[in-house]
């Protein structure tokens, strides 16, 4: 398996209620390339990652309306395209949407802690699309057991080609799948609905105390 082998495979995929950043075209937002773009964002980071050598994944349960649908990237919102090309150079991430640059509040929580590390870990979901009402894109559900088992292949080789020794989960959603890949997992809270005190502690129990250089300040955004 090879990133652009990857990402061709994920962008065959269609499924209804579902938005496939990798094929799919948002009328409301998108530049008319948008596909492409979030193509070639995801194919560069997985080769950065590859280049990198992480064997780490932190991984959460889906894309959603305001990050990873827009940037074809998890858990990453458009605030950070620069960030996210700093950390892991090699890649180039590009924006495929028009308008205001739109912010996720998770994203900008994980953020500041993936920049207090040593090494980024890869940023991946459960599900790496992303799931909506029916009716209704700018909505965020939880993905259903019948379009996990259409993706779970491709996480399996996702790890596998990567040489994933851990997982880090964001939520239970996410610890319940992880348990099945045969690695370490491990499991902090998610920063959504006022878990960003617990999440942040998880992230000191796991790496130390990264985050003491991260404003005191800073708002809790949930």
């Amino acid at each position: 398996m090879n990133a652009k082998k990857f990402v061709a495979a994920l962008a065959e995929i269609s499924l209804p209620n579902v938005f496939n950043p990798y094929a799919d075209q948002c009328d409301a937002c998108d530049l008319d390339n948008a596909a492409t773009v979030r193509r070639k964002n995801l194919r560069s980071y997985l080769q950065a990652v590859e280049e990198l050598a992480v064997d780490t994944i932190w991984m959460g349960r889906d894309l959603g309306y305001r990050g990873g649908r827009r940037t074809g990237l998890a858990l990453t919102d458009e605030s950070h395209l620069t960030q996210f090309a700093a950390r892991y150079p090699g890649s180039a991430p590009k924006r495929a949407t028009r308008g205001p640059l739109v912010a996720e509040r998770t994203a900008t929580e994980i953020w500041a802690a993936i920049c207090a590390l040593p090494q980024p870990p890869l940023l991946w979901n459960v599900f790496p699309f992303h799931p909506h009402v029916q009716d209704d894109e700018m909505t965020n559900r939880r993905f259903t057991s019948h379009e996990l088992k259409l993706v779970d292949a491709l996480n399996r080789e996702l790890v596998s080609w990567l040489n994933i020794k851990r997982i880090i989960c964001i939520g239970q959603d996410a610890s319940k799948y992880a348990s099945s890949f045969g690695v370490e997992v491990e499991c902090i809270r998610h920063p959504s609905y006022g878990g960003v005190s617990d999440f942040r502690a998880g992230i000191e129990r796991l790496y130390g105390p990264v985050l003491k250089n991260v404003a005191s300040t800073q708002a809790d955004l949930f």
